[in-house]
């Protein structure tokens, strides 16, 4: 629903966290959220709402009633609320991007987990990361989050690979490159991230690598961060290549279990949520 509806649902007459973008239609957090809203009997709910432009002088205005308890921010909105909050943590400052909204001691904070949530499932394959080299297909919202997340977890020179690299020479810590040159850097290379859209529903037939490339995948981490379907084409080029695949949806649920630790100091049900998500996205 867009936020004007919201605004005029019984839903907002209630203590609510939001899931601010646009559009919102196709995730997955409402369920996440509300399982863990659920799970430890918090009187709140969880509401994704589709908000324009046009709607965000509204939406600032109704993060100081009591009703609201936080949000998650997703794309187009991640650099919008950079200068409408009253503080930024470290982290959100440092990655110039905010996903998380909490309030503390009546202060609207922004803060990002999308970093977080992203080196989770690296944590787990630390074996397999044998060099400090990693390449990034994409330049859109999570971009930043992830080359901040690589340069903190030790990786050295972090690719970036651009239709227009000359336009993305500024992001600190990280390398400009074209889709023309890519390969140039693959040999030693630990770790290959798809960070576009590519191979996302309905465009499942899309990856960032063309099928004549994917001996780069070989022997590597190829971790792709869409999550709809579970398993995309550019992870399946992995397998067929012998890479290393991590599908995106851990990164989501990481990311929200630190953005639901941070709004309520509880802990996330991992497990209860997962349970949920195999209805959704069966293996």
């Amino acid at each position: 629903m867009t936020f004007t509806e919201f605004i005029q649902s019984a839903e907002a007459k209630q203590p609510h966290y939001l899931l601010i973008g646009n559009p919102v239609g196709h995730s997955v957090s409402p369920i996440m959220h509300n399982t863990a809203l659920e799970h430890h009997n918090l009187e709140a709910t969880y509401h994704a709402v589709s908000v324009s432009m046009p709607e965000l002088p509204t939406l600032i205005a109704h993060f100081n009633s009591e009703l609201f308890l936080g949000a998650n921010v997703t794309i187009p909105h991640k650099q919008n609320f950079l200068d409408t909050v009253d503080e930024l943590t470290d982290t959100a400052a440092s990655i110039g991007a905010v996903n998380t909204i909490l309030k503390q001691n009546g202060k609207l904070v922004g803060d990002n987990t999308d970093a977080f949530g992203f080196i989770q499932p690296l944590t787990e394959l630390e074996e397999e990361i044998e060099t400090d080299r990693a390449i990034v297909f994409g330049t859109g919202g999570a971009t930043k989050a992830i080359v901040f997340a690589l340069n903190d977890f030790g990786f050295e020179e972090v690719y970036v690979v651009s239709r227009r690299p000359e336009r993305f020479q500024d992001l600190e810590g990280a390398i400009a490159c074209s889709y023309d040159n890519w390969m140039e850097f693959a040999d030693d290379t630990s770790l290959i991230v798809n960070a576009t859209p590519l191979g996302m529903v309905p465009n499942t037939d899309a990856s960032p690598i063309q099928d004549h490339e994917i001996d780069h995948l070989t022997g590597k981490v190829c971790y792709d961060i869409v999550y709809n379907p579970r398993e995309t084409k550019f992870l399946k080029q992995a397998k067929q290549a012998d890479g290393i695949p991590v599908g995106g949806l851990d990164m989501l649920i990481y990311q929200g279990a630190k953005s639901f630790e941070l709004w309520t100091g509880k802990h996330f049900p991992l497990g209860l949520v997962n349970m949920k998500l195999d209805e959704v996205f069966p293996h």
